[in-house]
Protein backbone atom coordinates (compact mmCIF):
# COMPACT_ATOMS: atom_id res chain seq x y z
CA UNK A 1 0.00 0.00 0.00
CA UNK A 2 1.14 3.74 -0.69
CA UNK A 3 1.60 5.33 2.41
CA UNK A 4 2.46 8.76 0.44
CA UNK A 5 -0.55 10.74 -0.47
CA UNK A 6 -0.89 14.77 -0.90
CA UNK A 7 -2.25 16.48 1.77
CA UNK A 8 -4.38 19.77 2.70
CA UNK A 9 -1.06 21.92 1.34
CA UNK A 10 -0.71 19.84 -2.13
CA UNK A 11 -4.18 21.67 -3.19
CA UNK A 12 -5.46 25.20 -3.66
CA UNK A 13 -8.62 25.38 -1.27
CA UNK A 14 -8.57 29.33 -1.20
CA UNK A 15 -11.96 30.46 -1.70
CA UNK A 16 -13.54 26.74 -2.56
CA UNK A 17 -16.07 24.96 -0.26
CA UNK A 18 -14.49 21.58 1.71
CA UNK A 19 -15.93 18.70 2.47
CA UNK A 20 -13.69 17.77 5.91
CA UNK A 21 -13.97 14.25 7.10
CA UNK A 22 -13.49 14.20 10.90
CA UNK A 23 -13.31 11.98 13.56
CA UNK A 24 -15.73 13.12 16.23
CA UNK A 25 -16.86 10.13 17.89
CA UNK A 26 -16.58 11.26 21.19
CA UNK A 27 -17.10 9.31 24.07
CA UNK A 28 -20.49 10.99 26.34
CA UNK A 29 -22.16 10.90 29.57
CA UNK A 30 -25.11 8.25 29.10
CA UNK A 31 -27.34 10.09 31.43
CA UNK A 32 -26.76 13.99 30.42
CA UNK A 33 -24.89 13.38 26.68
CA UNK A 34 -22.48 15.71 27.96
CA UNK A 35 -18.78 15.12 26.32
CA UNK A 36 -16.56 13.77 28.63
CA UNK A 37 -13.33 13.91 26.64
CA UNK A 38 -12.88 16.63 23.87
CA UNK A 39 -9.48 15.24 22.39
CA UNK A 40 -10.89 14.17 19.44
CA UNK A 41 -12.24 17.61 18.49
CA UNK A 42 -8.95 19.17 19.58
CA UNK A 43 -6.89 16.53 17.22
CA UNK A 44 -9.00 17.98 14.10
CA UNK A 45 -7.95 21.64 15.19
CA UNK A 46 -4.68 22.12 13.50
CA UNK A 47 -6.60 20.73 10.01
CA UNK A 48 -9.69 22.76 10.24
CA UNK A 49 -7.26 26.36 11.40
CA UNK A 50 -5.62 25.92 8.67
CA UNK A 51 -8.48 25.32 5.78
CA UNK A 52 -10.17 28.22 7.44
CA UNK A 53 -6.71 30.84 7.72
CA UNK A 54 -6.51 29.91 3.64
CA UNK A 55 -10.36 31.19 3.42
CA UNK A 56 -12.47 27.90 2.34
CA UNK A 57 -15.72 27.38 3.43
CA UNK A 58 -15.39 24.09 5.60
CA UNK A 59 -17.97 21.16 5.25
CA UNK A 60 -17.24 19.37 8.48
CA UNK A 61 -18.61 15.69 9.08
CA UNK A 62 -18.61 12.70 11.18
CA UNK A 63 -20.11 9.70 12.60
CA UNK A 64 -20.88 8.92 16.62
CA UNK A 65 -21.79 6.18 18.30
CA UNK A 66 -23.55 3.04 16.24
CA UNK A 67 -27.27 4.82 15.78
CA UNK A 68 -29.80 2.43 14.16
CA UNK A 69 -31.25 4.54 10.95
CA UNK A 70 -33.59 2.07 9.98
CA UNK A 71 -36.66 2.39 12.27
CA UNK A 72 -37.26 -1.73 11.62
CA UNK A 73 -33.70 -2.84 12.19
CA UNK A 74 -34.14 -0.38 15.43
CA UNK A 75 -37.06 -2.70 16.67
CA UNK A 76 -35.30 -5.81 15.94
CA UNK A 77 -32.11 -4.87 17.94
CA UNK A 78 -34.16 -4.08 20.79
CA UNK A 79 -36.10 -7.22 20.64
CA UNK A 80 -33.21 -8.76 20.43
CA UNK A 81 -32.12 -7.61 23.74
CA UNK A 82 -35.63 -8.33 25.43
CA UNK A 83 -37.89 -5.21 24.85
CA UNK A 84 -41.00 -5.88 24.21
CA UNK A 85 -41.62 -4.78 20.59
CA UNK A 86 -44.88 -3.54 20.84
CA UNK A 87 -43.51 -0.80 23.09
CA UNK A 88 -41.07 0.21 20.88
CA UNK A 89 -42.69 3.32 18.97
CA UNK A 90 -41.17 5.30 15.92
CA UNK A 91 -40.81 8.53 18.65
CA UNK A 92 -39.00 5.96 20.82
CA UNK A 93 -36.21 5.78 17.85
CA UNK A 94 -35.97 9.15 16.64
CA UNK A 95 -35.33 9.95 20.65
CA UNK A 96 -32.67 7.10 20.51
CA UNK A 97 -30.98 9.11 17.45
CA UNK A 98 -31.16 12.59 19.04
CA UNK A 99 -29.17 10.95 21.84
CA UNK A 100 -26.51 10.19 18.69
CA UNK A 101 -26.41 14.42 17.41
CA UNK A 102 -23.26 15.97 16.87
CA UNK A 103 -25.13 19.38 17.95
CA UNK A 104 -23.17 19.15 21.76
CA UNK A 105 -20.03 18.52 18.81
CA UNK A 106 -20.54 21.73 17.12
CA UNK A 107 -21.01 23.97 20.69
CA UNK A 108 -17.40 22.66 21.56
CA UNK A 109 -15.80 22.52 18.37
CA UNK A 110 -16.99 26.37 18.40
CA UNK A 111 -15.67 27.37 21.85
CA UNK A 112 -12.71 26.14 20.89
CA UNK A 113 -12.19 27.67 17.50
CA UNK A 114 -13.33 30.38 19.03
CA UNK A 115 -16.27 31.00 16.29
CA UNK A 116 -19.49 30.01 15.22
CA UNK A 117 -19.77 26.49 13.78
CA UNK A 118 -23.45 26.58 11.91
CA UNK A 119 -25.34 23.20 12.33
CA UNK A 120 -27.01 21.44 9.56
CA UNK A 121 -30.55 19.28 11.00
CA UNK A 122 -29.69 16.88 8.38
CA UNK A 123 -26.49 15.03 6.12
CA UNK A 124 -27.84 15.80 2.59
CA UNK A 125 -31.26 16.76 3.36
CA UNK A 126 -32.66 20.42 2.54
CA UNK A 127 -31.03 21.67 5.85
CA UNK A 128 -27.47 20.73 4.87
CA UNK A 129 -28.26 21.63 1.50
CA UNK A 130 -29.02 25.41 1.83
CA UNK A 131 -26.68 25.95 4.58
CA UNK A 132 -23.52 24.57 2.19
CA UNK A 133 -24.73 26.68 -0.36
CA UNK A 134 -24.54 29.95 1.98
CA UNK A 135 -21.75 28.89 3.27
CA UNK A 136 -18.81 31.66 2.99
CA UNK A 137 -15.11 31.41 2.81
CA UNK A 138 -13.59 31.58 6.24
CA UNK A 139 -17.02 29.99 7.79
CA UNK A 140 -17.49 26.03 8.96
CA UNK A 141 -20.79 24.30 8.96
CA UNK A 142 -21.02 20.51 10.94
CA UNK A 143 -23.62 18.13 9.27
CA UNK A 144 -25.56 15.61 10.94
CA UNK A 145 -24.24 12.51 12.17
CA UNK A 146 -23.56 10.61 9.21
CA UNK A 147 -24.70 7.46 10.19
CA UNK A 148 -28.55 8.49 10.39
CA UNK A 149 -28.06 8.13 6.92
CA UNK A 150 -29.07 4.34 5.69
CA UNK A 151 -26.48 4.36 2.56
CA UNK A 152 -23.71 5.87 4.82
CA UNK A 153 -21.80 2.18 6.37
CA UNK A 154 -23.37 0.52 3.11
CA UNK A 155 -21.08 2.85 1.23
CA UNK A 156 -24.06 3.93 -0.86
CA UNK A 157 -22.84 5.63 -4.00
CA UNK A 158 -25.92 8.00 -4.04
CA UNK A 159 -25.31 9.71 -0.26
CA UNK A 160 -21.72 9.78 -1.54
CA UNK A 161 -22.71 11.52 -4.39
CA UNK A 162 -25.07 13.68 -2.46
CA UNK A 163 -22.17 14.53 0.14
CA UNK A 164 -19.70 15.32 -2.88
CA UNK A 165 -22.20 17.87 -4.47
CA UNK A 166 -21.63 20.04 -1.80
CA UNK A 167 -18.39 20.86 -2.07
CA UNK A 168 -15.06 21.17 -4.40
CA UNK A 169 -12.53 19.22 -2.65
CA UNK A 170 -12.87 16.22 -0.01
CA UNK A 171 -9.86 16.31 2.96
CA UNK A 172 -9.93 13.29 5.21
CA UNK A 173 -8.71 13.90 8.54
CA UNK A 174 -10.61 10.72 10.28
CA UNK A 175 -7.69 8.03 10.86
CA UNK A 176 -9.98 5.94 13.50
CA UNK A 177 -12.89 5.42 10.66
CA UNK A 178 -10.01 5.03 7.56
CA UNK A 179 -10.79 0.94 7.94
CA UNK A 180 -13.93 1.56 7.16
CA UNK A 181 -15.81 1.78 3.36
CA UNK A 182 -18.14 4.11 3.62
CA UNK A 183 -19.73 6.44 1.96
CA UNK A 184 -18.24 9.50 4.10
CA UNK A 185 -14.86 8.24 4.60
CA UNK A 186 -13.76 6.33 0.88
CA UNK A 187 -17.30 7.23 -1.66
CA UNK A 188 -17.01 10.75 -1.64
CA UNK A 189 -13.84 10.53 -2.91
CA UNK A 190 -14.89 8.99 -6.46
CA UNK A 191 -16.42 12.38 -7.16
CA UNK A 192 -13.80 15.29 -5.45
CA UNK A 193 -10.29 15.27 -5.58
CA UNK A 194 -9.46 13.67 -2.30
CA UNK A 195 -6.11 14.68 -0.11
CA UNK A 196 -5.33 13.68 3.66
CA UNK A 197 -5.38 16.36 6.56
CA UNK A 198 -2.64 16.82 9.38
CA UNK A 199 -3.76 13.99 11.36
CA UNK A 200 -3.93 11.95 8.47
CA UNK A 201 -0.44 12.63 7.18
CA UNK A 202 1.48 12.32 10.97
CA UNK A 203 -0.24 8.78 11.32
CA UNK A 204 1.09 7.82 8.05
CA UNK A 205 4.08 9.02 8.47
CA UNK A 206 5.10 6.85 11.60
CA UNK A 207 3.15 4.11 11.06
CA UNK A 208 4.17 4.17 7.75
CA UNK A 209 7.25 4.97 8.22
CA UNK A 210 7.87 2.33 10.87
CA UNK A 211 6.29 -0.55 8.83
CA UNK A 212 8.06 0.72 5.02
CA UNK A 213 11.40 1.85 6.43
CA UNK A 214 11.72 1.27 10.11
CA UNK A 215 15.19 2.75 12.08
CA UNK A 216 16.31 -0.33 13.13
CA UNK A 217 16.25 -2.91 15.00
CA UNK A 218 12.83 -2.68 15.12
CA UNK A 219 11.13 -3.87 18.19
CA UNK A 220 7.01 -4.86 18.19
CA UNK A 221 5.58 -5.39 21.38
CA UNK A 222 2.42 -7.12 21.44
CA UNK A 223 -0.01 -7.69 24.03
CA UNK A 224 -3.64 -7.40 24.68
CA UNK A 225 -6.20 -10.54 25.17
CA UNK A 226 -6.45 -12.68 22.30
CA UNK A 227 -3.96 -14.61 20.08
CA UNK A 228 -6.81 -14.44 17.39
CA UNK A 229 -7.40 -11.05 16.81
CA UNK A 230 -3.43 -10.25 16.37
CA UNK A 231 -2.75 -13.41 13.70
CA UNK A 232 -1.84 -10.82 10.92
CA UNK A 233 -0.30 -8.27 12.89
CA UNK A 234 2.15 -10.77 14.18
CA UNK A 235 2.38 -12.44 10.78
CA UNK A 236 3.23 -9.11 9.01
CA UNK A 237 5.84 -8.32 11.55
CA UNK A 238 7.71 -11.51 11.36
CA UNK A 239 8.65 -10.08 8.07
CA UNK A 240 9.87 -7.10 9.18
CA UNK A 241 10.73 -6.91 13.01
CA UNK A 242 13.61 -7.56 14.65
CA UNK A 243 12.21 -9.01 18.25
CA UNK A 244 8.28 -9.74 18.55
CA UNK A 245 7.70 -9.25 22.25
CA UNK A 246 4.31 -11.00 23.37
CA UNK A 247 2.58 -10.25 26.23
CA UNK A 248 -0.83 -10.01 27.97
CA UNK A 249 -3.64 -12.42 27.88
CA UNK A 250 -2.46 -13.86 24.46
CA UNK A 251 1.11 -14.91 26.20
CA UNK A 252 -0.80 -18.08 28.13
CA UNK A 253 -1.82 -19.29 25.02
CA UNK A 254 1.42 -19.35 23.57
CA UNK A 255 2.46 -20.67 27.12
CA UNK A 256 -0.06 -23.50 26.96
CA UNK A 257 1.02 -24.48 23.26
CA UNK A 258 4.58 -25.10 24.45
CA UNK A 259 3.26 -27.62 27.13
CA UNK A 260 3.12 -24.74 30.19
CA UNK A 261 0.62 -25.27 32.60
CA UNK A 262 -1.98 -22.13 32.95
CA UNK A 263 -4.47 -22.48 35.61
CA UNK A 264 -7.43 -20.81 34.83
CA UNK A 265 -5.72 -17.91 32.62
CA UNK A 266 -6.68 -16.64 29.41
CA UNK A 267 -6.36 -19.34 26.69
CA UNK A 268 -7.40 -19.72 23.26
CA UNK A 269 -6.92 -23.85 22.96
CA UNK A 270 -7.90 -23.40 19.37
CA UNK A 271 -5.08 -21.65 18.33
CA UNK A 272 -2.14 -23.44 19.98
CA UNK A 273 -0.83 -24.70 16.87
CA UNK A 274 -0.67 -21.73 15.13
CA UNK A 275 1.45 -20.36 18.18
CA UNK A 276 3.70 -23.23 17.42
CA UNK A 277 3.45 -22.39 14.21
CA UNK A 278 4.91 -18.09 14.72
CA UNK A 279 7.57 -19.56 17.37
CA UNK A 280 9.14 -21.67 14.47
CA UNK A 281 8.82 -19.07 11.52
CA UNK A 282 10.22 -16.18 13.95
CA UNK A 283 13.51 -19.01 14.52
CA UNK A 284 13.29 -19.83 10.55
CA UNK A 285 13.31 -16.18 9.72
CA UNK A 286 16.36 -15.07 12.79
CA UNK A 287 13.39 -12.70 14.57
CA UNK A 288 13.44 -13.42 19.02
CA UNK A 289 10.49 -14.06 19.32
CA UNK A 290 10.31 -13.19 23.24
CA UNK A 291 7.76 -14.22 25.56
CA UNK A 292 7.35 -14.10 29.71
CA UNK A 293 9.25 -16.03 31.75
CA UNK A 294 8.03 -15.39 35.14
CA UNK A 295 4.36 -14.56 35.39
CA UNK A 296 1.95 -12.58 38.27
CA UNK A 297 -0.55 -14.52 38.80
CA UNK A 298 -4.28 -13.95 40.96
CA UNK A 299 -6.41 -16.13 42.64
CA UNK A 300 -9.40 -14.71 40.55
CA UNK A 301 -9.85 -11.79 37.81
CA UNK A 302 -10.41 -8.52 40.56
CA UNK A 303 -8.55 -5.50 41.64
CA UNK A 304 -8.26 -7.21 44.99
CA UNK A 305 -7.23 -10.54 43.91
CA UNK A 306 -4.45 -12.30 46.17
CA UNK A 307 -1.14 -12.29 44.21
CA UNK A 308 1.59 -14.62 43.63
CA UNK A 309 4.69 -14.84 41.85
CA UNK A 310 5.37 -18.28 39.69
CA UNK A 311 7.77 -19.21 36.55
CA UNK A 312 5.88 -19.44 33.54
CA UNK A 313 4.23 -21.95 32.51
CA UNK A 314 3.27 -23.02 36.23
CA UNK A 315 1.01 -21.61 37.43
CA UNK A 316 -1.21 -23.22 39.80
CA UNK A 317 -5.20 -24.49 39.58
CA UNK A 318 -7.32 -22.18 40.43
CA UNK A 319 -5.23 -19.10 39.57
CA UNK A 320 -4.95 -16.90 36.53
CA UNK A 321 -1.91 -14.98 35.27
CA UNK A 322 -2.61 -11.17 35.33
CA UNK A 323 0.78 -9.92 34.52
CA UNK A 324 4.13 -10.12 33.78
CA UNK A 325 6.54 -10.79 36.00
CA UNK A 326 10.03 -8.48 37.36
CA UNK A 327 12.41 -11.30 35.66
CA UNK A 328 10.29 -10.68 32.47
CA UNK A 329 10.19 -6.61 32.67
CA UNK A 330 13.82 -6.86 32.56
CA UNK A 331 14.08 -8.71 29.12
CA UNK A 332 11.28 -6.48 27.68
CA UNK A 333 12.86 -3.73 28.97
CA UNK A 334 16.42 -4.92 27.88
CA UNK A 335 15.35 -5.50 24.67
CA UNK A 336 13.47 -2.20 23.90
CA UNK A 337 16.81 0.03 25.28
CA UNK A 338 18.90 -0.79 22.32
CA UNK A 339 15.97 -0.49 19.42
CA UNK A 340 15.63 2.15 16.28
CA UNK A 341 12.17 1.69 16.23
CA UNK A 342 9.52 0.03 18.66
CA UNK A 343 5.70 -0.58 17.63
CA UNK A 344 3.50 -0.68 20.66
CA UNK A 345 -0.17 -2.80 20.64
CA UNK A 346 -1.54 -4.09 23.39
CA UNK A 347 -0.88 -4.12 27.34
CA UNK A 348 1.52 -6.46 29.23
CA UNK A 349 -1.34 -7.59 31.75
CA UNK A 350 -4.53 -6.05 33.46
CA UNK A 351 -3.68 -2.50 33.61
CA UNK A 352 -7.03 -1.20 34.87
CA UNK A 353 -6.47 -3.07 38.36
CA UNK A 354 -2.86 -1.50 39.83
CA UNK A 355 -1.49 -4.17 41.45
CA UNK A 356 -1.15 -5.90 37.88
CA UNK A 357 -0.70 -2.68 35.79
CA UNK A 358 3.12 -3.07 36.84
CA UNK A 359 4.38 -4.79 33.69
CA UNK A 360 2.67 -2.27 31.06
CA UNK A 361 3.95 0.77 33.36
CA UNK A 362 7.79 -0.31 33.26
CA UNK A 363 7.19 -0.84 29.48
CA UNK A 364 5.67 2.57 29.11
CA UNK A 365 8.90 3.88 31.20
CA UNK A 366 11.18 2.45 29.48
CA UNK A 367 9.67 3.55 25.58
CA UNK A 368 9.70 6.86 27.58
CA UNK A 369 13.63 6.69 28.53
CA UNK A 370 14.42 5.18 24.90
CA UNK A 371 15.68 7.32 22.30
CA UNK A 372 14.11 4.63 19.66
CA UNK A 373 11.25 6.05 17.30
CA UNK A 374 8.09 5.14 19.64
CA UNK A 375 4.59 4.88 18.14
CA UNK A 376 1.81 3.47 20.07
CA UNK A 377 -1.18 1.54 18.23
CA UNK A 378 -4.48 3.27 19.68
CA UNK A 379 -7.08 1.41 22.21
CA UNK A 380 -5.83 0.01 25.04
CA UNK A 381 -1.86 0.36 24.91
CA UNK A 382 -2.59 4.29 23.93
CA UNK A 383 -5.42 4.27 26.75
CA UNK A 384 -2.57 2.71 29.23
CA UNK A 385 0.36 5.33 27.78
CA UNK A 386 -2.02 8.09 28.87
CA UNK A 387 -3.35 6.86 32.53
CA UNK A 388 0.29 6.07 33.24
CA UNK A 389 1.47 9.87 32.24
CA UNK A 390 3.94 8.85 29.68
CA UNK A 391 2.03 10.31 26.63
CA UNK A 392 4.47 12.90 25.96
CA UNK A 393 7.53 11.03 25.86
CA UNK A 394 5.49 8.82 22.68
CA UNK A 395 7.38 9.71 19.49
CA UNK A 396 3.21 8.90 18.03
CA UNK A 397 0.16 7.95 19.86
CA UNK A 398 -2.44 6.45 17.32
CA UNK A 399 -5.70 7.91 17.02
CA UNK A 400 -7.29 4.85 15.88
CA UNK A 401 -7.82 1.15 17.41
CA UNK A 402 -9.19 -0.81 14.55
CA UNK A 403 -7.34 1.48 12.08
CA UNK A 404 -4.06 0.81 13.60
CA UNK A 405 -4.53 -2.78 14.02
CA UNK A 406 -5.50 -3.16 10.36
CA UNK A 407 -2.45 -0.83 9.20
CA UNK A 408 0.24 -3.35 11.14
CA UNK A 409 -1.45 -6.37 9.25
CA UNK A 410 -0.46 -4.34 6.27
CA UNK A 411 -4.13 -4.56 5.15
CA UNK A 412 -5.72 -1.52 2.84
CA UNK A 413 -7.50 0.81 4.47
CA UNK A 414 -10.26 2.07 2.21
CA UNK A 415 -9.70 5.12 3.67
CA UNK A 416 -6.22 6.36 2.85
CA UNK A 417 -6.13 4.03 -0.08
CA UNK A 418 -8.88 6.26 -2.15
CA UNK A 419 -6.83 9.45 -1.26
CA UNK A 420 -4.72 11.18 -4.57
CA UNK A 421 -0.64 9.40 -4.78
CA UNK A 422 1.79 12.38 -4.07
Amino acid sequence: MNYNKKTVKDVEVSGKKVLLRCDFNVPQDKETGAITSDKRIVAALPTIQYLLEQDAAVIACSHLGKPEASFDKWVKKQAEKGKDPASLTEEKWKKSLAKLSLAPVAKRLGELLGKEVVMAADVVGEDAKAKAAALKPGEILLLENTRFEKGETKNDPELAKAMASMAEVYVSDAFGAVHRAHASTAGVADYLPAVSGFLIQKELDFLGGAIASPKRPLVAILGGAKVSSKIGVINNLLEIADTIIIGGGMSYTFSAAQGGKVGNSLLESDWMDYSKEMIAKAEAKGVKFLLPVDTVCGDKFAPDAKSQLVKAGEIPDGWEGLDIGPETVKLYCDAVSGAGTVIWNGPMGVFEFPAFAKGTEAMAEALSKTSAITVIGGGDSAAAVEQLGYADKMSHISTGGGASLEFLEGKELPGVACLLDA
